[in-house]
């Protein structure tokens, strides 16, 4: 029996965007007007000082939760539902902490957008 020769089936989209790819040539970034740059970048400081803040808290929340365990050893001895509560503390409260945490994150970040205004240029 003669063996058929196997075909790549894709999308006609797959096949476009990975044509793309094979021009071996790099994406340029958009240009952006100076002004629309300033704008960028002073958007980008305020975000990056804000999920720095954040990751010192959350840095702050996994190295401090152990250490606050460590320091009160009664902890190890009250017993919830036959579970140690330091353990149920490291297993259950970061993650809460940390889904608020990224909520804050989040909105910050958005507020730091909202906040710069978006200059609107009429083309003609």
């Amino acid at each position: 029996m003669k063996q058929q020769r196997r075909v790549a089936v894709t999308s006609p989209q797959t096949r476009v965007a990975l044509a793309g790819r094979r021009s071996g040539a790099p994406a340029s970034p958009p240009h952006l007007a100076p002004a629309d740059a300033e704008r960028a970048r002073r958007i980008h400081d305020r975000q990056l000082r804000y999920a720095l803040a954040v990751l010192g808290l959350l840095g702050a929340l996994l190295l401090g939760l152990p250490l606050v365990l460590a320091s009160i050893p009664a902890l190890d001895t009250v017993r919830l539902a036959g579970i140690p509560v330091s353990w149920l503390a490291v297993a259950v409260l970061p993650f809460p902490l940390m889904a608020l945490l990224a909520g804050w994150q989040l909105r910050k970040a958005e507020r730091v957008e909202r906040s710069w205004p978006v200059r609107r240029r009429v083309v003609r």
